[in-house]
């Protein structure tokens, strides 16, 4: 089946490599960012130049989760060009680092506004139509910090991720029903090969985050990074996300994993989530819903 996918937050990292692997594996994929004719140029005419070259339905989209209007044109863009949306992924994120107390609260209404709320942008964009066909799938990439081992430095991140995950989970148990599928991607620690960390905001409140530098022991950021780097084997390669999410997408409705943790640190969350899905399964079961675990109705 070739489907016509929307993938949020294209313009590198996991969001590329997810958008090459959906179009190389035959999908009609629009790989959508933020400024596509300013900041984020070169990214799309480098997409354009590699579609062309491969022969692959490779498409950028200008796709801004903060704004209502700019997930509405997009999704209006996409179902003028295909007629159709089949697959959503969700990917577009921020991640920011240093002591928790020191970013402002506006920093983390932000984080929340991409990482969290623009999710549910995207959805009112495009879950109307996949309601209305009574088929699709949304494609929700987490973390694996969630429910594995939760380094400091990262708080505000992990928090706005936990909330995601929430959101993903409630979304999935409302949506099946109406035949429309859910599968969590759930990425551990990648060192290389995106840009998560060279890309994360510091705290704006530099005075407080200076203080926390002083009183820490001598060196403690710079050792607990060394530390996390060496969990992650030199050979982690986050093509491996993408490739689980082409195997997903290309998965026919209603076999599709709920949840898949791609971890090469291993930091526990394989465990915790398997426990943790498993106990939200079994209250479906006492509570007479254990249907909603899977869609209905698969016409896709």
């Amino acid at each position: 089946m070739r489907y016509t996918v929307l993938v949020t937050g294209a313009s590198c990292g996991f969001g590329l490599l997810i958008s090459q692997a959906l179009a190389k594996a035959g999908h009609v994929v629009y790989a959508s960012m933020r400024d596509v004719e300013g900041r984020n140029a070169p990214q799309a005419a480098a997409i354009a130049a590699e579609a062309a070259s491969a022969g692959i339905a490779l498409h950028s989209l200008e796709v801004d989760v903060q704004s209502d209007a700019s997930a509405n044109v997009a999704v209006d863009r996409i179902v003028a060009e295909q007629g159709k949306l089949d697959v959503v992924v969700h990917n577009a994120g921020h991640m920011v680092l240093g002591p928790a107390e020191a970013f402002t609260p506006e920093q983390l209404a932000a984080l929340y506004d991409i990482n969290v709320v623009g999710t549910q942008r995207v959805n009112r964009a495009a879950l109307p139509l996949m309601r209305a066909a009574g088929s699709g799938l949304l494609v929700w990439i987490g973390s694996s910090s969630v429910a594995g081992g939760v380094p400091p430095l990262l708080a505000p991140y992990f928090a706005a991720k936990a909330g995601m995950d929430a959101l993903a989970v409630s979304y999935a148990r409302e949506l099946a029903p109406l035949g429309i599928e859910t599968s969590i991607i759930v990425p551990g620690v990648y060192t290389s090969g995106t840009n998560h960390f060279a890309h994360a905001e510091s705290p704006a409140d530099a005075d407080r985050a200076r203080a926390y530098a002083d009183a820490w022991p001598h060196g403690f950021s710079d050792r607990l990074s060394k530390a996390l780097a060496e969990t992650v084997p030199d050979d982690a390669d986050p093509t491996e996300v993408a490739e689980a999410v082409a195997r997903i997408v290309g998965t026919p409705p209603g076999k599709r994993p709920f949840r898949t943790v791609i971890d090469p640190s291993s930091d526990g969350s394989a465990v915790s989530y398997a426990v943790v899905d498993r106990v939200r399964e079994q209250f479906l079961h006492r509570i007479g819903f254990a249907d909603l675990m899977v869609p209905t109705q698969t016409t896709a």
